[in-house]
């Protein structure tokens, strides 16, 4: 039997003081992203959460506010499955603000049914991965004038379901599965860590994928029941796991890892690592490959139309 993760964000930030830092966090309206922003505000950081609307993002301001009188929280409105928005959301966080100290990409989709971004992609490979990577991107000139700092991205031990479909990622050839897709775009979030960390590490801008567990949140509203027996199957037929789902845990339980990942001074010499239950985990040996990182940062770079070409460290 699998004992269920206890760590708490409380449990991390205990006498952490992140008075001065300025943190973002996307996806921060429910789940643990919401718990994220909220530890962390708690814990003296100024910080920007990103909503998909006003009223979401007015709501889970005023939500903090209330949790942690006199907490500095703002948000802004993003799209991820809209480069556009992004784009427009990174020029205005960029002259609004002169420090970054931890970006945490949050948001995410998962088991969606088939769709297809502004842009074009596969959703969950365009809103998960290629979103993020544009608004890191466009954000790391902030990051690296504000080092050290660190970006962490929240990716899942989905990606056990699928490495990157180098020939088609946004399956327009091969027929959709919403976990192979999933896999694939929580993949990507590991190798845009590896290689993250590997051209900004140097610089002092350190990176780290997530997995936060099997956490009780919006996230599994699109789950069906036929979606939930292939997560059973897979758990069953992974040799290096335990056999079977993990146990659900609560949002404080789940937010742990991210803030841990963003605070943890352990970590400074461990950057492009993928972490679980606050400590250093083993992913998918595809999902941490050197070569697979820098093949897929030059992937997105194409599919988005946009370069971040490798500082001079």
């Amino acid at each position: 039997m699998t004992d269920a993760p206890t760590t708490t964000t409380a449990d991390v930030l205990a006498g952490v003081d992140l008075s001065g830092r300025t943190v973002l966090v996307t996806g921060a309206t429910t789940g643990i992203g919401k718990e994220t922003a909220r530890s962390l505000a708690a814990a003296g950081a100024t910080v920007v959460i990103t909503a998909r609307t006003d009223d979401k993002g007015t709501a889970t301001v005023a939500e903090i506010t209330e949790a942690v009188p006199g907490a500095d929280v703002t948000y802004e409105v993003l799209e991820l499955g809209s480069l556009e928005s992004v784009r427009a959301f990174t020029d205005r966080f960029a002259a609004g603000h002169d420090r970054l100290d931890l970006l945490i990409g949050n948001a995410g989709i998962m088991a969606v049914p088939f769709g297809r971004t502004e842009e074009g992609h596969e959703l969950q490979f365009g809103t998960n991965h290629l979103g993020h990577f544009v608004l890191v991107g466009r954000l790391l000139p902030l990051l690296q004038a504000s080092a050290p700092a660190r970006v962490v991205l929240l990716s899942s031990g989905g990606h056990m379901a699928s490495d990157i479909h180098w020939d088609d990622p946004d399956f327009e050839s091969h027929e959709y599965n919403k976990m192979d897709a999933y896999g694939q775009s929580k993949t990507a979030n590991i190798l845009h860590a590896v290689e993250l960390d590997r051209r900004y590490g140097p610089l002092g801008v350190h990176a780290y994928a997530v997995h936060p567990g099997m956490v009780a949140t919006q996230l599994g509203r699109n789950f069906t029941p036929d979606v939930m027996e292939d997560l059973k199957a897979r758990a069953a037929a992974n040799p290096a796991g335990p056999g079977k789902l993990p146990p659900l845990v609560g949002t404080d339980v789940g937010a742990a890892t991210s803030v841990w990942a963003a605070t943890a001074p352990e970590l400074e010499s461990q950057g492009g690592t993928y972490l679980a239950d606050c400590a250093v985990a083993t992913a998918a040996p595809y999902a941490t490959d050197p070569d697979g990182a820098r093949r897929l940062w030059a992937l997105s770079e194409q599919l988005v139309g946009e370069e971040f070409p490798a500082p001079d460290a």
